[in-house]
Parts: structure tokens; C-alpha cells; sequence
């Protein structure tokens, strides 16, 4: 009986020390349970962070392309059309089929076309395969070829030009352009001239229109 006592005066007072601890750490019975019962993780505090936002380096604005500036001579046309060149130079000197000075009394020169039937005075532009070159009507041709559809008659040097050859000056005639002596191209007419001819698409010499 007296041991029974003793045990619960024991437990009794371990009770007591275990609660008064308790209290020091300011936690009371109810608390204490709890603090003992929780699992070590249920207090801890998660701080959720956003993942950092990946910056782009700013890109450099495009660059704007030039603007390709046309030539002095390109200008708006009142007439456009297709046919196809040939070449001549007629200096007076009697060579390679040269008929003598130019009809329009001018001398030879770059840029000096022929037409059968245009204006003299007429002044345009042709391209070719993207190239362009100015002209203007100073001369009557082409001939019998007007007929076979041949409507220009370039300058030697200009028609070497455009086929990325060489103008002989001795001989007159056009080399190292794969030997090409007529070529496709389109004319625009950006201003009539005030000589003889008719206006509008070019005709055949044989026709007369560079009479009138």
C-alpha cells in the first residue's frame, strides 16, 4: 500500500515538473499535447516563388532597303510597247552598209536611234533584261526589216551596251555579246518629237508614215 502510494506520488510529481516546463515555455497541457502529437512539418511555412521571367534581348529594328533611284531619263511614258532592235551607225563614212548622215542632220552619236515611223525628235527609254538605256529618234530604219516585225534601230554602242558587249569603231559592229544582233525590247516614249512622223505604235517603212 505504502509502495502504490509512493509510485503515484511520484508520478504524480513528474506530472507536475513535466506541466510546470511546459508552462515556461508557454505552452499549456492542451498545447503541449498538441505540439507533441503534430508531425515536425506541419508548422514549417513554404514560400512558393514564380520561376524568373527569361528576357529577350530586344532585337534591332529591320533596316529599311534602299530605295533604287532610276535614272534621269526614266520617266513617265506616253506610249509602251514591244518589238524588236537592231543596231546601226551611220557616220557618212560609207562603211558597213552606212547610208550617210542622219536624217535629222544631226552626227552620229550614243543614244541616236532610228524609227521608221516615229517623230524626229522623239525621245524614250528601252530595257532589257532589266537594263535600261535612253534614245532618242534621229534617223529613218530600219528598212525591209520594219517589215519583219525589226521596229528600232539603236546606236551601235548603245545596243552593245544593253548585250554586254563591245562597239568596234573600225568595223561598225557590235562583238563579244554571243552575237547577238537583235534583241527583244521594251520602248517607252516619254515625250513626242516635233519633226515628221506619226505618233503612236511604230509601223513598216515601207508604209511612208515618216513622211508625214
Amino acid at each position: 500500500m505504502y509502495a502504490l502510494k509512493g509510485i503515484l506520488k511520484n508520478k504524480t510529481a513528474t506530472t507536475a515538473l513535466a506541466t510546470a516546463g511546459l508552462a515556461v515555455l508557454g505552452l499549456g497541457t492542451t498545447g503541449a499535447a498538441t505540439a507533441l502529437a503534430a508531425p515536425p512539418h506541419t508548422n514549417h511555412v513554404r514560400i512558393h516563388t514564380k520561376p524568373a521571367a527569361i528576357v529577350k534581348p530586344l532585337e534591332a529594328p529591320a533596316m529599311a532597303k534602299p530605295a533604287i533611284k532610276e535614272p534621269s531619263f526614266v520617266k513617265p511614258a506616253v506610249l509602251t510597247g514591244k518589238t524588236t532592235a537592231s543596231y546601226f551607225w551611220d557616220d557618212s563614212s560609207g562603211r558597213a552598209g552606212d547610208t550617210g548622215l542622219p536624217a535629222s542632220g544631226k552626227p552620229m552619236q550614243k543614244g541616236m536611234a532610228a524609227s521608221p515611223s516615229w517623230p524626229l525628235g522623239t525621245e524614250g527609254y528601252v530595257v532589257y533584261n532589266g537594263v535600261k538605256k535612253p534614245f532618242f529618234v534621229g534617223d529613218r530604219g530600219p528598212g525591209n526589216p520594219s517589215s519583219r516585225g525589226i521596229m528600232l534601230d539603236l546606236d551601235g554602242q548603245t545596243f552593245a551596251e544593253l548585250t554586254g558587249g563591245t562597239f568596234d569603231m573600225n568595223t561598225l559592229a557590235v562583238k563579244d555579246n554571243g552575237g547577238f544582233g537583235h534583241i527583244p525590247i521594251e520602248y517607252h516614249i516619254t515625250k513626242w518629237g516635233d519633226g515628221t512622223g506619226l505618233k503612236g505604235a511604230p509601223v513598216p517603212f515601207s508604209l511612208g508614215a515618216w513622211r508625214l
